[in-house]
């Protein structure tokens, strides 16, 4: 168990210079709580840190359950095998998604992440988050950097599941993290303190003036 995100950077970060023969990378954390992990991993690795706004697309049943993710540009992810198990229908994931994508510009205005941070091309990037429970999110994240022509994505966290993991490493260059889970209920189990991220820690993270 991790003491905090701060403490969950840490101990990512060691992680990540052990296995990279350099640190030539950009850190994109996702908004809220990878950006603090994100923010450790940066200072350890002395690399540009980046933030990026991705929303999770709940399911009508439970909007913790992430059937799908949105980021910029309206750049969706969806796990089509849960929609069409859950048999959810064309109409929800049209709304659901038209709410979470103006949440995506909204946040995006704040941190100013369109004007600022959204710049990956020809960029090698390490996407950093606090968990990943579906991998919803990461995905979608990555889906999001490859429209902007970066050229290498890897993905680290802390703790992920063993489920989420076997399905999604393939994607990405590679895969770092430190704890595998089989019981995985909610990213926040592995933490003894895991607050809300507010806004403001966000844009004192990520130096926005």
């Amino acid at each position: 168990m991790f003491r905090d995100r701060e403490d969950a950077g840490r101990q990512l970060a060691i992680e990540i210079k052990e296995t990279l023969k350099d640190s030539n990378y950009i850190v994109a954390g996702i908004v809220r709580g990878g950006v603090v992990v994100a923010k450790v991993v940066a200072e350890v690795l002395d690399a540009e840190l980046k933030g990026i706004v991705v929303r999770k697309l709940g399911s009508p049943l439970s909007p913790e359950l992430a059937i799908g993710a949105v980021g910029s540009n309206q750049i969706v992810y969806w796990d089509e095998n849960l929609i069409k198990k859950l048999n959810i229908k064309k109409g929800y994931k049209e709304r659901v998604l038209a709410e979470q994508y103006q949440e995506v510009k909204n946040l995006e205005e704040k941190f100013s992440i369109s004007r600022k941070n959204l710049d990956f091309a020809n960029s090698r990037v390490i996407i950093v988050d606090d968990g990943v429970a579906t991998g919803a999110t990461v995905l979608c994240a990555l889906k999001v950097l490859k429209s902007q022509n970066a050229l290498e994505v890897l993905l680290a966290v802390p703790v992920i599941s063993n489920e989420s993991f076997d399905s999604i490493k393939r994607h990405f260059d590679r895969v770092i993290v430190l704890k595998k889970e089989r019981e995985f209920s909610a990213v926040g189990q592995f933490y003894r303190d895991f607050p809300q991220v507010e806004d403001e820690e966000v844009v004192k993270i990520l130096n926005i003036k």
